[in-house]
């Protein structure tokens, strides 16, 4: 980066929870265990189409092109997708960070999933590895990038090999689905294991957009009306999807509050990223009101040490929508939960964050502003950091 040159960022500390990859079509076989790849599927891009399959192929055809990177660092955050800076390419990503003045940010891969997953196990968890070691590769040459694994809840057994393999791998965080497979739940005794190894490890786990399916029912969409979304494929999310989209989260943290997990592992810290905030004030709520009317029938509930909310506040966080009202959110419970993310480079994120955080945040202190901006995230990731 030069001297003196401007940032997104102005001079704030600013660490970002929620970065992605977009992926080109042979990114994942080369990580691949040689028995696999050749099974590893043709990369799936859902609903957008022919205008995707465009957009990656414009973006094969300028990797390693030094003067249209450059030509994209003055749309930093106007050009989305494929056609983003730093959107594949990892120099070309930290350049983008450079230029952003982040200085942390999470990396979660975009349609990777679409590749391996289902129910051939030797694939799944083939596929699994191989996302975790493409995604260490992406972020192994600049330390602000923090890569995000993955690891699904198949049995105990192996949801554990493929976490350990993804720590050992070099993943700064794992992504688990937060919808319960087809198994016993997560937060059965027989995971404790697995909770108990990224507590050991000092690792959160993290739940993003899209980890628990569609939560709103399919025939809400059949209503004889016209309807698109953010990327033109009808696909992602839309106005009734939003209205549900922290629900299938809401029940899995609900659990592992309630089910004693947080309890048995206080050091265990997780993150909800991309699917918004406003809901966690109520639900702070509802979970004492619940601890405190079902606690004599459930004796899990009376053996908590702390009343339901604590272990939210001590152990989890959350990412905000642009478009929230976060000081007001603040206000109401705690400058303790809150994260900024961009999103970068999906549309979601706007083509300007901060503005629109700090349109709702105009009544804050700098303490609270920076709780928000980097030292939450620090918090979650189990990182020292300074004070205001």
């Amino acid at each position: 980066m030069t001297v003196g040159e401007a940032t997104y960022a102005a001079g704030r500390t600013i660490f970002d929870a929620d970065s992605h990859i977009m992926e080109l079509s042979d990114w994942l076989a080369p990580y691949a265990d040689p028995a696999i790849r050749e099974r590893i599927r043709p990369l799936y891009l859902g609903g957008a189409g022919k205008l995707a399959d465009e957009a990656v192929a414009q973006a094969e055809a300028r990797r390693g092109d030094d003067a249209a990177a450059r030509d994209l660092e003055g749309a930093l955050l106007v050009k989305k997708g494929w056609h983003a800076l730093g959107a594949f390419d990892a120099a070309e990503r930290s350049r983008a960070l450079d230029l952003l003045g982040f200085g942390s940010q999470l990396v979660f891969a975009t349609f990777a999933a679409t590749q391996y997953a289902g129910a051939d196990p030797e694939l799944l968890d083939g596929g699994l590895r191989a996302h975790n070691r493409a995604m260490v590769d992406f972020c192994s040459q600049d330390q602000r990038l923090v890569a995000v694994g993955q690891t699904q809840w198949t049995t105990p057994e192996r949801a554990q090999l493929i976490l350990e393999d993804a720590l050992d791998t070099g993943c700064g965080a794992i992504l688990v689905p937060s919808h319960p497979g087809p198994g016993p739940s997560p937060t059965h005794p027989e995971y404790d294991r697995f909770w108990a190894t990224l507590e050991e490890r000092d690792v959160p786990f993290m739940l993003h957009i899209g980890g628990g399916g569609r939560a709103l029912k399919k025939a809400f969409h059949d209503n004889g009306r016209p309807t698109t979304d953010f990327l033109g494929g009808g696909e992602n999310v839309r106005s009734k999807d939003y209205m549900v989209i922290s629900q299938v989260p809401e029940q899995f943290l609900s659990a592992m509050v309630l089910d004693g997990v947080l309890d048995a592992h206080p050091r265990l810290r997780g993150g909800c990223i991309e699917q918004g905030a406003m809901w966690v004030l109520p639900w702070l709520r509802r979970l004492d009101i619940c601890q405190s009317t079902f606690y004599k029938t459930e004796p899990t509930l009376s053996s908590l040490a702390e009343r339901a909310s604590d272990y939210v506040h001590r152990q989890l966080w959350f990412t905000p929508f642009p478009t929230e009202p976060v000081g007001w959110m603040t206000e109401q419970c705690g400058d303790d939960l809150f994260l900024f993310s961009s999103d970068y480079p999906h549309p979601e994120g706007t083509k300007n964050p901060i503005e629109r955080f700090e349109a709702n945040m105009r009544d804050l202190t700098d303490v609270q502003r920076a709780r928000f901006y980097h030292r939450n995230y620090a918090d979650m990731m189990g990182w020292a950091t300074p004070s205001v």
